[in-house]
């Protein structure tokens, strides 16, 4: 008797589905969240603010301000700051609300803080909204069981 043909391996789809939330880029979240951040503890954001708080320079601040100007996420007017559109707001909102959890979740797994930070600054930017609100889950039962006491 002849044996069974193996089943071929599966493949990706050639066009996997789209994510459900609209992806932005790395930076332009960065952008966000920084200028969320400014906002809150300053009540307001410059390009000179941001580009202390992201390490870079003043002029590559102003390209990137003015993509996000195009884009509607934020108003800006040269010399004078900006402020965040309702769409810049919640999308700022969101990727803080990531970084949070994604915080919390690997303080309670006991990392050390560089490296908790490190981690959260790449994975705050690729977690979707269902791992999101798992992680949330998660994060409430570790704090009230003794596992991370």
């Amino acid at each position: 008797m002849a044996p069974a043909a193996r089943p071929k391996p599966a493949r990706p789809p050639r066009n996997p589905p789209k994510s459900p939330r609209p992806l932005q880029s790395a930076a332009v979240e960065d952008y966000l969240e920084t200028i969320l951040q400014l906002i809150e503890t300053k009540g307001y954001a410059r390009v000179i603010d941001i580009a202390a708080a992201l390490g870079i320079s003043q002029a590559s601040v102003t390209n990137m301000v003015q993509r996000m100007d195009a884009d509607g996420l934020l108003k800006y007017e040269k010399y004078r700051g900006l402020t965040l559109t309702a769409e810049g707001r919640r999308l700022g909102e969101n990727v803080t609300h990531r970084h949070e959890v994604l915080t919390e979740f690997l303080r309670l797994l006991g990392l050390p803080e560089d490296i908790a930070y490190r981690d959260v600054e790449g994975m705050e930017h690729h977690i979707s909204p269902v791992t999101v609100t798992a992680l949330v889950r998660l994060n409430a039962h570790l704090v009230t069981t003794s596992y991370c006491s």
